[in-house]
């Protein structure tokens, strides 16, 4: 069984950068063509939703697969709309899997004992898509419970070669509500931080990382330069960049000396380019798909000019 870190590694050294992109499909959003064609389809609100959800993702994933190693479906977006959602976003992961991308879903599921292993057994199917109903590379985990909700999604993710990625230093602006809270000198994300290294270091692979890893957002980036630090062995998924306002920059910390080490997402700014500049300059509306692959394309250089990525290249 291949371990998800060298998975993941070997996809970014082939594709030569560590952007990753989420899909986050939001009906209002769509293009035009796609929201009729799902209308003509469909009498349901959700059907509708969930058909539109499914071609627009199909489409970005065509798109982005010869481009970036990973993808980010956000489950959130399809399981408001009910069962069509949530089967869309099962045929999503699976056509993301079959592009040969590794896929982590963005759930940030956490629970303990058995209900942990539930979440982690319908997700975490690794190395095998058939392994799990929603057939994922890799889950984002919520640690609020403490380190008995990690050990469940721990277990699988070691038996089927799959990942996790812990929620340490998130990007938004209230993070700090909990997260800076000090004891004993050290800030709550600082101890989850420590948590996650010592995870990560007992479930490496044949390179230096884990299956086990951290979400820090870049839009904090001092400090996701000391979490780098902090958890030498734990690869980092970093949310913010690009439409949260962080740039290539603010996330150059977070990788080590040879590029590797971080995972880079941009969801909004690539699944919407073609609503802002220089994007809808450029191109028509109904010419969405160049401007993600364009974008797609501008992501990768930004990354490879300003962070260590670079010597991926």
């Amino acid at each position: 069984m291949h371990h998800f870190s060298d998975r993941l590694n070997a996809a970014i050294r082939s594709k030569k950068t560590p952007a990753l992109v989420g899909l986050d499909p939001r009906f209002d959003w769509l293009p035009e063509e796609i929201v009729s064609a799902a209308e003509a389809k469909h009498s349901s609100k959700a059907e509708i939703v969930a058909a539109a959800f499914e071609e627009f993702c199909f489409r970005m994933i065509d798109v982005v697969a010869p481009l970036v190693p990973a993808v980010k479906p956000q489950a959130a977006f399809f399981e408001e709309w009910g069962p069509a959602g949530c089967l869309a976003l099962q045929r999503v992961i699976k056509r993301a899997r079959e592009a040969g991308l590794v896929v982590i879903c963005d759930a940030k599921r956490g629970d303990i004992g058995s209900t942990a292993e539930a979440y982690a057994r319908a997700y975490l199917a690794g190395e095998d898509p058939e392994s799990a109903i929603w057939a994922a590379d890799c889950l984002t985990v919520n640690p609020y419970l403490g380190s008995d909700t990690l050990e469940p999604f721990v277990k699988v993710a070691i038996e089927r070669g799959a990942g996790i990625y812990v929620l340490v230093r998130t990007s938004n602006p209230g993070a700090g509500t909990f997260q800076d809270r000090k004891t004993d000198g050290h800030t709550l994300y600082e101890c989850v931080a420590a948590v996650v290294n010592d995870l990560a270091l007992n479930t490496t692979g044949n390179g230096h990382y884990g299956a086990i890893g951290a979400v820090v957002g870049a839009t904090y980036p001092e400090e996701l330069t000391q979490l780098r630090e902090l958890m030498p062995h734990a690869p980092l998924l970093v949310p913010g960049y690009g439409s949260q306002g962080a740039g290539a920059g603010d996330v150059a910390g977070a990788f080590d000396a040879e590029g590797l080490g971080a995972i880079i997402n941009s969801s909004r700014g690539i699944n919407f380019a073609i609503r802002k500049e220089p994007y809808s300059e450029k191109f028509a509306p109904e010419e969405w798909e160049q401007a993600v692959e364009a974008a797609t394309h501008d992501m990768v250089a930004d990354l490879a000019e300003h962070t260590p990525a670079g010597k991926l290249q």
